[in-house]
């Protein structure tokens, strides 16, 4: 995929989700919660974002996957990023991708203003910048169960 094919994906207002998106366990049995939605689009891009919640970590990722490419953006909450030029970005970070790099390299954004502790506001400042509209609603993430006392 070019730069070009890239910016034409993102920009198309026609990707949208429907219906509701319910949090469940992750599969790996984590202590986090995550979610899969199929991205539909008039193109017919192959597109699926993944949602992942750990708040014992206090981790919170969106991810807008290609299903030949990768990840193709995502918004990373709650842990540092690594970047090829050596630069460690913050644990606020944005990936954006490109011909060069890939999904690799991360920048710290000024548009997100919501965090780890509101899930359904970062989803919606997400959703802005992936140009996807969602009929429906992030349902809030369910009570986090506590360790019983042995």
């Amino acid at each position: 995929m070019t730069n070009t094919e890239f910016e034409a994906m993102l920009a198309d207002a026609s990707k949208r989700i429907e219906g509701d998106i319910i949090w469940t366990e992750d599969e790996d049995h984590s202590p986090a919660l995550e979610f899969r939605a199929v991205v539909q689009s008039d193109a017919g891009y192959p597109l699926v974002v993944r949602g992942w919640l750990n708040r014992l970590t206090g981790k919170l990722s969106f991810t807008l996957l290609h299903r030949s490419e990768g990840r193709v953006l995502a918004l990373d909450l709650g842990s540092d990023h690594h970047n090829p030029s050596c630069e460690m970005v913050g644990e606020k970070h944005k990936h954006r991708w490109s011909e060069t790099l890939k999904d690799r390299d991360a920048y710290v954004p000024a548009d997100v203003t919501s965090g780890v502790d509101d899930p359904v506001e970062t989803w919606r400042q997400f959703c802005a910048e992936a140009n996807i509209v969602h009929s429906g609603a992030l349902l809030p993430a369910p009570p986090q169960q506590e360790e019983l006392p042995l």
